[in-house]
């Protein structure tokens, strides 16, 4: 009896922000291949960039994502700052951490809501579940309006805030919308209480690859802002080195680049962080963890969504004391001028799906003169692929359907962000050879 073949080929896997597709390959019980293609074109911000004056980065790079802008500007103007030699004050790192709070619980919230439950739901989109759980998407929407309001209260909107510039703060809220936040985030605590329970009582596939987890290292706090690169394996790289742990390459069925360490793959994000740095979470997390089943090194990349409901509350916990403590302080302008000169600096942030890395070469003139961007989806893809390899012969069996609804979810649970990890291409200057992606040969010249 001949072997039966069983492919699976998914176009454009549903809701998750970009485009991409899942095809595996096998003969018989035997899987042949396994890919995940980014078919997103390339995006060219890193060339964009170049003689630019560096004021402008945070402004360009915002634009990479409409989800996690803050992310990109905070990153930039990290890198910006550190190539300058600025220092940022202590009320400036306060609003900037609350700046990122607010954007973590919007996207969690809409990815844990709006992307991941509907799977768990049986329904194909979050739109359905209007009709039969309406309470729900009412509680999902709330909870997402408090982080965008927490990112325009500080940033001036929603999405591309304009406020956090180079230096510090070039607009300040008032202390009454400050502490209309506090009191906002007091209100949802039954909000994300509910949240908490329901996805306690999702059943999450039964899959476990073990998995090395990169996050940055803070010293005594959840790390969301820091200096140094924590793995699970327990080595410590320094931002600075970070082309020494976190390495790119071309792959051929993608038009974003794949990352690894010298080992293997690795994840980053919200699971990333909590298996590194669940010590240092709020009494508040610690307890939604123990309520959603989070038990020591979590090797589940399915319980990524899970990891993120305890983030959520985590950063409506930390964003209460950030508020007491710049009410109590009180706010004054500070925005130093800052001088352009020659320098090189490297920022690192973790955005809501993993450590993004920014570094710029600015000139005397303060002029842009090289970008590096390495985007969390982009480090992750690698990663998703290897677990795509041992989900695959577990889940051929029992048919096409319920195999490609696993690898799915799979890749769902990821969280990309596929648009903004397209930045493979080799821009050369007009008069040479064509724009196309490097071959891995060719990227080792």
């Amino acid at each position: 009896m001949a072997k039966k073949t069983l492919d699976v080929n998914v176009d454009y896997v549903s809701r998750v922000e970009g485009h991409g597709n899942i095809v595996v390959e096998a003969d018989g019980e035997q899987v042949k291949n396994v890919r995940f293609e980014v078919t997103e074109p390339p995006r060219f911000f890193e060339a964009m960039l170049r003689g630019r004056p560096f004021e402008e980065a945070p402004l360009i790079t915002s634009r990479i994502c409409g989800i996690c802008s803050n992310g990109h500007t905070l990153a930039a103007i990290s890198a910006l700052e550190n190539a300058l030699g600025v220092t940022p004050s202590d009320q400036t790192t306060l609003l900037r951490q609350l700046l990122l709070h607010g954007e973590t619980i919007q996207s969690h919230v809409l990815h844990a809501y709006f992307l991941v439950a509907p799977d768990f739901f049986g329904v194909d989109s979050a739109i359905r579940l209007v009709e039969t759980k309406p309470d729900v998407v009412k509680r999902a929407l709330r909870l997402k309006k408090l982080g965008n309001d927490i990112c325009e209260t500080i940033g001036g909107r929603a999405v591309h805030q304009v406020a956090a510039v180079v230096g510090g703060f070039s607009k300040l809220p008032d202390a009454l919308e400050l502490r209309e936040l506090r009191r906002r985030l007091d209100e949802a605590t039954d909000d994300m209480d509910a949240t908490i329970e329901l996805f306690a009582g999702l059943d999450l596939p039964d899959f476990e690859r073990e998995t090395e987890y990169l996050s940055l290292k803070a010293q005594g706090r959840y790390a969301f802002f820091g200096d140094l690169i924590l793995s699970s394996r327990g080595d410590i790289t320094p931002v600075r080195h970070y082309k020494e742990k976190v390495k790119e390459r071309v792959v051929d069925h993608s038009s974003a680049k794949h990352v690894s360490t010298d080992a293997a793959s690795f994840m980053v994000g919200a699971l990333a962080r909590y298996n590194n740095g669940r010590q240092n979470l709020s009494d508040g997390a610690k307890t939604a963890a123990e309520k959603l089943h989070l038990d020591g090194l979590v090797h589940n990349p399915y319980a990524n969504t899970l990891a993120q409901i305890v983030e959520t509350v985590h950063c409506m916990d930390d964003s209460r004391r950030l508020l007491s403590q710049l009410l109590d302080n009180g706010l004054s302008k500070d925005v130093p001028l800052v001088e352009a000169k020659e320098g090189r600096g490297i920022g690192a942030v973790e955005v809501p799906r993993g450590t993004l890395y920014h570094e710029y070469g600015i000139d005397r003139e303060g002029r842009i003169t090289e970008a590096n961007l390495i985007i969390p989806t982009g480090q992750n893809l690698a990663n998703l692929e290897d677990d795509m390899w041992e989900l695959a012969p577990r889940v051929l069996p029992q048919g096409t359907d319920k195999a490609e609804l696993a690898m799915e979810m799979l890749v769902r649970a990821y969280d990309p962000c596929i648009s903004c990890s397209t930045h493979v291409i080799d821009v050369r200057q007009a008069g040479t050879a064509p724009l196309r992606p490097l071959r891995r040969e060719e990227e080792a010249l």
